[in-house]
């Protein structure tokens, strides 16, 4: 029964959205007659439309389920820790509990956090882009031996989870004596170690969209094979650049097994393990509003980098599988 009670103002919610992009957006086909009842779409003649409606339907609910985790995730960061369990849950708190966000700072070091995340993002993304951009090319212009039996080798280390690599990974931290340093968390993954076999196979289907034509200009123009790559071939793949700097800034802003395995000191830990620390911190209590307020403040970042770059980010992908 509780349950039912939770899920009976996310139903009203998801109706009423429905009823009010109903009329947004059928109101102009009702003017113009293009139903014979005009004021029930089911009726349409036109087969296509139906399947237009079922589509905006279907399109807006997926966005509603989406949605509504970080709209209670930015609910719950307004409350405090007895209202969050309480039934019927509340959308809007009642009153808005803003010091949530101020005792992030004071119970943690999230400023800390907040900063060795920044830190090593930026090293990695820069690092990839060096590595993947370079390997994307070689694979898909440079012709040697064994070349594609070794790109072949490459795509079989993405069925290899990182779970089998922890052991190894930590004795070869130990031995290079770099627990609990910027070097563990950067560059492994800036030469590509993780996550990088995506990002080069990524790089090298863009390239082969590029035409030979282009390339070969260029050197009978004198330019190196390192000037053409930088001055002819990169300005081209920027959309392809962008998806990956989405990828690698995902996975390195939300990381939190690797930074688990090669850090255990206060001071080098990135957001998620910062974040994890709210768990049972208090009397064997979870302070939920707060690790929901520094959640809120933790994905702001991608947010942000994905509205600004979402549309080379699906220019990107989609231009990837073109040729193979």
């Amino acid at each position: 029964m509780s349950g039912f009670i939770w899920v009976m103002p996310v139903r009203r919610l998801y109706y009423y959205w429905l009823f009010y992009s109903w009329l947004l957006g059928f109101k102009k086909n009702f003017r113009r007659g293009g139903c014979f009842m005009n004021k029930i779409p089911i009726f349409c003649k036109d087969k296509r439309q139906i399947w237009v409606i079922i589509s905006y339907i279907l399109i807006i609910a997926g966005a509603i389920g989406m949605l509504m985790p970080f709209l209670w995730m930015v609910s719950t960061s307004l409350k405090e820790i007895n209202q969050v369990f309480i039934i019927p849950p509340k959308w809007v708190p009642e009153p808005f509990h803003w010091k949530n966000y101020k005792k992030v700072f004071e119970l943690i070091n999230f400023g800390r956090y907040y900063l060795n995340t920044i830190l090593v993002t930026a090293g990695r993304m820069i690092g990839m882009f060096i590595t993947c951009t370079l390997a994307g090319y070689a694979f898909a212009r440079l012709k040697f031996p064994g070349r594609d039996i070794l790109f072949f080798l490459l795509l079989t280390t993405l069925m290899l989870p990182f779970e089998v690599l922890m052991v190894p990974v930590f004795i070869l931290m130990k031995n290079l004596h770099w627990i609990n340093t910027y070097q563990a968390l950067i560059i492994p993954h800036a030469l590509g170690a993780f996550g990088g076999v995506f990002s080069v196979f990524l790089m090298k289907q863009f390239f082969l969209t590029i035409p030979r034509e282009l390339e070969e200009a260029a050197i009978i123009d004198g330019a190196s094979p390192f000037r053409v790559f930088w001055s002819v071939m990169l300005p081209l793949v920027k959309p392809a650049l962008a998806a990956m700097a989405i990828f690698t800034f995902g996975s390195a802003w939300n990381d939190f097994t690797y930074p688990l395995i090669v850090t255990n000191t206060d001071n080098m830990k990135l957001l998620s393990l910062g974040i994890a620390g709210f768990k049972g911190f208090r009397e064997g209590m979870t302070q939920w509003p707060l690790m929901m307020a520094a959640s809120v403040m933790s994905i702001l970042p991608m947010v942000i980098v994905f509205v600004f770059a979402q549309k080379y980010f699906i220019e990107g992908v989609k231009t990837t599988g073109m040729k193979g």
